[in-house]
């Protein structure tokens, strides 16, 4: 069959060019990530009622809507965050793969079911429902060096300039600017002045809304068709105020006289900000945060590629003073990382023909498997396409590993070639034919195991199953080109390119008498090696013997070896948490975040500092006394310490700031939480929450998690030593005064927690009006004595009269998980420890610390790894028996396929060795280099069994077929083998951007490889001796074939080509015949 195609030099050419050409075509199409999306589904309820405390806001708002939402379609759970700010955020975390369109409609159905229960001030802020996106895809920073560059002035200019531009461009799915510094008129009332004048909180609103207001009079002049009129007049009036000056000449009373008093004599009112609960800086200097995140299926490097030609383009229009930098994008380490695998490709590209060049000893024959690699790698991105994969670490990673592989049937192809043609001493062109004939159904076998190996974990669910699965098809699809390149393009750029071997050639040159003596001292390895098998083939003891010590040494070396899920990476990002004692001011917050950034300016690799006083980035809770400062590193070649050596040496000069800090880096997988290292729950199952006694609970759980050697960065933002008062009226009293207990907290409400009643626009845009007290009338709990409330009567009474104020400690901050009340916790796995061993070392606590009644939960990446159990165990068993049937269907055995199956141990323990060695993790992409050895080193016996059957039917005896089928196949054994092993290496020994994902996935491929190719081509014929032994004679049937399946598809297809070419030429000299006896 594939002899044609040697006759068909043009249409196998033809055939490779449109692989590439294809290929080309989906690289400029399909979409770039850091990782596959992996990370679940998430949708925001986010609540503001201001003023409210966090236990006031869980009570009147989140317990209704997480009773509402809990179990909604597809949920994994739900958490919820609420401040003292007055704000509160739900997250519902779906199971991957979940349309966030879809979840969104969900959670919206159940929140709209709740709403008309919600307190009316939420109703009219709203409830906003967003999904968020898996990933932040750029912070940038837009800061100013002058006077009237202030936050507010950044803020807005950011909030009417840039956000609209932004958030037009494609794969932009939102653009968030941290903080609510956004315009607003603020109402400064004076309650001096209002008693003074007898006036009422609720009066000076009042005015306000029957004086700004929308109207819409109509028009004059129309006919209404009775009277028609020549002229019509549309009547118009001002509408809504939008100036300080026009709020200020409101008129809140006036008499007969003339007397009027008007907003401003009893009010402050100034163009000001919603809310003053965020200070954000950068490098000390004022600034505006924004962030930004992407749409699923978006290409990163695309869309910041925008993002950036845009700001660009609109700082042309920007002040003089304000300028911008992006202070953290993915495509920094993204591009890092992708530069890093291209540089590893060139470099494995290199040595691979190094190798293949020193094998197979002239130019010619190195060109023919390298022209293979290109066409095979292009080729696999038209694959990825097909099934809707992305370019990412993953698929980048399985290309630079698919080099060896690709490289393998090239390679078995000309080696055969140049064996035959001097053996035979046939013609290039007449020893491709019969090589074709003799190994095409040895490269269909081997391409069959190959595939099999990465077909059942294609079809893996879960945020491992993913990264599985578009390895798995990225490495399936380059196999299975590159085995087309080796039936169809290789044995035509052999017929073409190589040349006849001519007895007696002498090779002159130093490179030529290096070939021929490594040659030589390869025939007497070869000789050595088959000595030793004549030793040991037939020792059934010996065999066995060596695979129990080898399982013996994989089970040994397995426990010593430290698991791990993904590894967290130097992405060249901090994030550093700030946490000042309970009761900080604002400023206290941002004073200490100076004091961080100051510090951070004298570390050479540190290139800039983001701060942001009053919020932190775990929940994205705010608060007055949390902070975060992003601190962005220098790129990985301008620096001589990785981020590690960084955060050791700020924690200890930040050590006695006056506050709790602690480093985290961004998350391993972008969407996985909020941080790197472990996140969990504490939980509180019991019926009613005592928050002195959860806290209690939580510090001792802390302590004990403190003493384990496993653990360091431990964090939590819980604590119920808020310093608050708490209110209690007399209600009797009160009734007796006639003041009214409802209006006397909305007063309260309003001087103290502030509301709004309507808005204006300005700028084109819509901003609230805000009423409060002046800040100089509620600084202490003294002042609430010199407020005052209008009873029934239009009189004036203090809340002294009938309101006392007791001091305690309370949450500043209440975070629940599953409708249970949580304490948030993070850390990260100490030096030499693996996240995993920290998730053992965390249920083991739990399970001997917490009392009755409390339990913990885990959220974010941490809560798939500590799910995960013994799933590689599994992964590794579905492979295996995938691979034992499409074998034992090759061979008609389900015996012989044990030869291939029990020759993988040696290359499990080699990997396991290495891996150790190296100092690294038995984690996600060490378990993917272990998967594709299976491929690989079952391939080394596929190649010797293959063989060893054909002498066996030729009439060998079964010792005779096990030494001859490894002689033959030694050599193609070892330069296949090596070939691969010389493409690992600029793995293993990777610097900078995801060198521990390099690292991790080259040193478990290359030390399975090299053990198992060494140690394997000993074992492989042993226990074909012994396998083949066993079923000899042996049938289920009588009449059973014993060709293997690929051998036999070869030789029909031969068979039926060479009987229509007879039939052919019978035909053309039958006709021939006939037209002579005509003529």
């Amino acid at each position: 069959m594939f002899k044609n195609f040697i006759q068909r030099p043009v249409l196998a050419i033809v055939i490779s060019i449109l692989t590439v050409f294809m290929g080309m075509l989906a690289i400029e199409q399909l979409p770039t990530s850091q990782f596959p999306e992996i990370a679940p589904t998430t949708v925001n309820v986010f609540i503001a009622y201001p003023g409210a405390s966090a236990d006031v806001l869980t009570k009147s708002c989140v317990v209704q809507l997480e009773t509402a939402i809990n179990g909604v379609q597809g949920m994994r759970y739900i958490a919820s965050d609420a401040t003292s700010a007055g704000e509160a955020t739900i997250r519902i975390i779906f199971e991957p793969g979940t349309d966030p369109n879809m979840a969104v409609v969900r959670v919206k159905t159940r929140v709209d079911q709740v709403m008309p229960n919600l307190p009316p001030l939420v109703q009219r802020e709203g409830v906003i429902i967003t999904p968020v996106q898996p990933s932040m895809l750029m912070y940038v920073n837009l800061y100013g060096d002058a006077k009237d560059a202030d936050e507010r002035f950044l803020y807005n200019y950011a909030y009417t300039q840039l956000i609209p531009e932004i958030q037009r461009i494609p794969g932009v799915a939102q653009a968030q600017i941290l903080g609510t510094r956004v315009y607003a008129m603020r109402i400064w009332l004076k309650p001096d002045r209002m008693r003074a004048y007898n006036i009422s909180a609720e009066e000076a609103m009042e005015a306000m809304k029957e004086q700004s207001l929308i109207a819409r009079p109509g028009r004059l002049g129309q006919s209404s068709g009775i009277n028609a009129q020549a002229l019509e007049y549309v009547l118009v009036y001002k509408g809504q105020y939008n100036t300080p000056e026009e709020y200020r000449d409101i008129i809140v009373r006036a008499n007969d006289e003339g007397e009027k008093i008007r907003l401003g004599d009893i009010a402050d009112v100034t163009l000001g900000s919603e809310f003053f609960d965020i200070y954000s800086t950068m490098d000390g200097m004022p600034a505006a945060s924004i962030v930004l995140k992407q749409t699923m299926g978006s290409n990163a490097s695309e869309v910041i590629a925008k993002v950036k030609a845009k700001l660009k383009d609109l700082s042309v229009m920007m002040p003089p003073s304000i300028k911008y930098r992006v202070s953290y994008d993915v495509s920094t380490f993204l591009d890092a990382s992708t530069e890093q695998v291209l540089h590893t490709l060139r470099d494995a590209f290199i040595l691979v023909a190094l190798v293949v060049f020193i094998f197979l000893g002239d130019w010619r024959s190195t060109l023919i498997p390298i022209i293979a690699v290109p066409v095979s790698m292009i080729g696999t991105f038209f694959v990825m396409q097909m099934f809707s994969l992305s370019i990412n670490l993953i698929t980048l990673f399985a290309l630079v590993l698919s080099i060896g592989i690709v490289v393998d049937n090239a390679i078995v192809v000309v080696e055969a070639v140049h064996a035959k043609m001097e053996q035979e001493h046939l013609s290039p062109y007449n020893a491709v034919k019969v090589v074709m004939g003799e190994i095409g159904g040895a490269i269909i076998a081997i391409t069959l195991m190959m595939v099999s190996v990465f077909i059942p974990i294609a079809f893996m669910t879960g945020p491992v199953g993913v990264f599985y699965r578009q390895f798995s098809i990225t490495m399936a699809g380059g196999i299975i080109i590159s085995a087309v390149v080796a039936l169809t393009l290789t044995p035509v750029l052999c017929a073409m390119m190589l040349k006849p071997h001519v007895a007696g050639h002498k090779k002159k040159n130093l490179l030529d008498r290096f070939i021929a003596a490594f040659n030589r001292g390869f025939e007497r390895m070869t000789g050595r090696y088959v000595a030793i098998l004549d030793r040991v083939v037939a020792r059934r003891v010996l065999t066995f013997g060596s695979l129990a010590v080898f399982c013996a040494g994989i089970y040994i070396s397995g426990q010593v070896l430290p698991a791990g899920f993904i590894p967290n990476e130097d992405q060249g990002t901090i994030y550093a948490i700030i946490q000042t004692p309970p009761g900080s001011t604002l400023e206290t917050t941002n004073k200490v975040a100076h004091n961080l950034q100051h510090i951070c300016e004298e570390i050479p690799e540190i290139e800039s500092v983001s701060s942001l006083a009053g919020y932190e980035i775990m929940t994205a809770g705010r608060g007055s006394n949390a902070g975060t400062c992003l601190i962005n590193l220098k790129p990985w070649h301008d620096r001589h310490k990785d981020v590690n050596e960084v955060m050791e040496e700020l924690e200890h000069l930040t050590k006695d700031l006056g506050a709790v800090i602690e480093y985290f880096e961004p998350p391993a997988v972008p969407g996985f939480g909020s941080s790197g290292g472990f996140s969990l729950r504490m939980l509180d199952r019991t019926n009613g929450t005592d928050y002195h006694e959860f806290d209690r609970v939580n510090k001792d759980f802390m302590a004990a998690l403190a003493k384990r050697k496993e653990l360091t960065g431990l964090f939590t933002f819980y604590a119920a030593n808020y310093p608050q008062y708490e209110l209690i009226v007399d209600n009797q009293v009160a009734m007796q005064k006639g003041v009214s207990i409802g209006k006397a907290m909305e007063n309260l409400n309003i001087l103290i927690g502030s509301d709004y009643q309507q808005g204006f626009i300005r700028f084109g845009r819509y901003f609230k009006v805000f009423v409060q007290a002046g800040p100089e009338y509620r600084r202490y709990p003294s002042d609430l004595a010199d407020l005052f409330v209008k009873n029934e009567e239009g009189e004036m009474v203090p809340y002294s009269s009938f309101m006392r104020f007791e001091k305690r400690l309370g949450p500043n901050e209440i975070t629940r998980y599953n409708m249970y009340n949580s304490a948030a916790i993070r850390g990260l796995p100490a030096a030499g420890y693996t996240s995993g061993d920290a998730i053992n070392a965390i249920k083991e606590v739990a399970k001997a610390s917490l009392p009755r009644g409390y339990d913990i939960a885990w959220e974010g990446l941490s809560f798939d790894e500590a799910q995960r159990g013994n799933e590689a165990v599994y992964i590794f068993l579905i492979v295996l028996i995938f691979v034992y049937l499409v074998l034992a269907a090759q061979y008609e055995s389900f015996v012989l396929p044990l030869v291939v199956l029990l020759s993988l141990p040696v290359g499990v323990l080699g990997s396991f060795l290495m891996l150790k060695m190296m100092g690294l993790a038995n984690d996600v992409y060490a378990q993917i280099g272990i998967i594709m050895l299976i491929g690989l080193l079952g391939k080394n016996a596929v190649l010797i069994v293959e063989f060893a059957v054909q002498k066996q039917r030729a009439g060998a005896t079964v010792r005779e077929a096990a030494i001859e089928g490894a002689r033959a196949r030694f050599r193609p054994i070892l330069m296949t083998s090596f070939a691969f092993i010389a493409g690992l290496i600029p793995l293993v020994v990777a610097t900078g951007a995801g060198a521990i994902g390099n690292r991790t996935i080259g040193s478990s491929a290359l030390g399975g490889m090299f053990v198992g190719t060494l140690l394997g081509v000993l074992i492989i014929p042993g226990l074909y001796f012994v396998f083949a032994t066993m079923i000899q004679g042996r049938k289920l049937i009588s009449d059973e074939r014993d060709e293997p399946v690929s051998e036999q598809f070869i030789r029909s297809a031969e068979e039926g080509s060479s009987a229509k070419e007879t039939i052919r030429h019978l035909n053309d000299r039958l006709k021939e015949l006939l037209k002579r006896k005509k003529d």
